[in-house]
Formats: structure tokens, sequence, C-alpha cells
């Protein structure tokens, strides 16, 4: 069942990585009595990904924060060190949270996970952005399709802010 607004995201441990290593980062670490913005895409450096949707986020960094939002952060099921390398990659180290799931234990507790391409890929998660305030979902925007990320994208997030 996908998670709904007004709805408390549920307990979960994700994983991050800097130059220091592999760390954990729970749920209550990142949402507890704090404003933030999460959006999650289906795979780090698939293109999409990294050229629509990403891209939105960094641009409007400032702006979003601005809004009295404390984090922004992406999740993706892809594992600790293919998050890390897409942190440096795309210049978002130190401006964007980059979030492993890799196991896709948040991603399906939330009801956000998906099979793309018939089982080719394995469970990914579908694109989405949601406001999160003290852990509660006050905003959640779903995309249709893996392929777009219009619904999801930063300047709809930032309308909403």
């Amino acid at each position: 069942m996908t998670i709904k607004v007004g709805e408390r995201l549920p307990d979960a441990t994700f994983k991050t990585k800097s130059d220091d290593g592999v760390s954990e980062v729970s749920s209550d670490a990142l949402f507890k009595g704090k404003k933030v913005v999460l959006f999650a895409v289906p795979g780090a450096f698939t293109p999409t990904c990294s050229m629509n949707h990403l891209p939105g986020y960094l641009e409007n960094r400032d702006a979003i924060l601005a809004k009295g939002v404390d984090t922004i952060a992406v999740v993706a099921v892809n594992d600790p060190h293919v998050m890390g390398a897409w942190a440096k990659a795309t210049n978002g180290e130190g401006k964007i949270q980059y979030l492993s799931d890799g196991n896709a234990t948040f991603t399906k507790a939330v009801g956000l996970d998906i099979d793309l391409a018939a089982g080719t890929m394995g469970v990914r998660s579908k694109r989405y952005s949601m406001l999160v305030e003290d852990g509660v979902v006050k905003e959640l925007n779903i995309e249709d399709s893996p392929g777009q990320a219009v619904t999801s994208s930063a300047a709809t997030l930032l309308g909403q802010l």
C-alpha cells in the first residue's frame, strides 16, 4: 500500500558514502523535528535521473532551503558506493544528501517500489518527491512513468512550499 499525505514514514536505515567511508543514517536522524524534501529516482546515473530530475534540485537548492527546509535528500535503490560516486559526478556533495536504500527496504515500506523492465533490473523506486515534516508526509508527488520528471520535479515541490 502506498504511503499517503498525512501518514508517518516508517522507521528505516539508509546508507551514505563519503571520503570517510560508509555510514548509516536513521530515519529519526533524518526527519525528526525537521522539514525535509525527499525525492527518489529509479537509479543513479540513469539518463532521466541525471539529466532531468536531480539537476533541478541542485539548481533550486537555495530557493528550497530559503522556504525553511532543513535538508534535501535523494534516495535510490543503489549501493552507497554508487550513490557516493553519483554525488561526486553531479557536484552534489554537501548540497544534497545522497541516500542508499540498497535492498529497497524503505522503498517497499512506503509502497513506492516498481519492478522495471520485467525483472531485468530488479526492484527499483518509483520516481517521486515528498515534503516531510517531523516524519509526516505533507506533500507527495508520484510520477506515472519512470522516464519522466515533471510531477516530482523541484519546481513542483518548490511551488508547494
